[in-house]
């Protein structure tokens, strides 16, 4: 119970550090949806980590209720992130995310229909993932990456990377591409 405040906390001031908009602390332990689905996650992955499935998945549909945002609760989800507008935002059963991270609204780290097992990506430490990016399949995003709004990533990408576009293309990419076009 300890360990579970302590993050709780540490989330709540990496919110606030973040949000230029946060007032203080209990600003954001009241009023952010982002904090409730992440107190409701840690719940629920406890219950999922400890075989009792129909509870995390009550706990997870709750949180969806009333935050708008979906986890399931055997996603893997590190220190600190940061939900900034969480609306939208659907974060596969194998998806795993780093610590340091902020996602925006209406992500999506979910699966390509393809997998079995790894159905949904990993991303690394420090990973931004821009609103209404798709991050589609058992695929690592690397640390300190920066996804664009509305990028569809399939692949996986390297560390200290920023892609944008559909498919996913990386700044090099889409400079060489204007200068070798006729």
């Amino acid at each position: 119970m300890k360990k579970l405040l302590k993050e709780l906390y540490e989330d709540a001031k990496n919110i606030e550090k973040k949000d230029p908009a946060a007032k203080n602390i209990w600003y954001v332990i009241l009023l952010y949806q982002g904090f409730h689905t992440l107190l409701f996650h840690r719940i629920g992955h406890f219950l999922y980590r400890h075989k009792l499935f129909f509870l995390a998945r009550l706990v997870s549909q709750i949180s969806r209720f009333f935050t708008g945002i979906e986890i399931h609760p055997g996603a893997k989800i590190g220190r600190r992130l940061f939900i900034d507008h969480g609306m939208g935002i659907v974060i596969g059963e194998t998806a795993t995310i780093g610590n340091d991270c902020t996602i925006y609204h209406n992500v999506t780290l979910g699966g390509t229909g393809k997998d079995k097992y790894k159905r949904h990506p990993d991303i690394g430490n420090n990973v931004m993932v821009g609103c209404g990016a798709k991050v589609l399949g058992p695929i690592k995003i690397g640390n300190n990456v920066k996804i664009g709004a509305n990028a569809v990533v399939t692949k996986n990408v390297e560390a200290n990377s920023t892609v944008v576009g559909i498919p996913r293309k990386s700044y090099i990419e889409i400079i060489l591409h204007f200068f070798y076009v006729k």
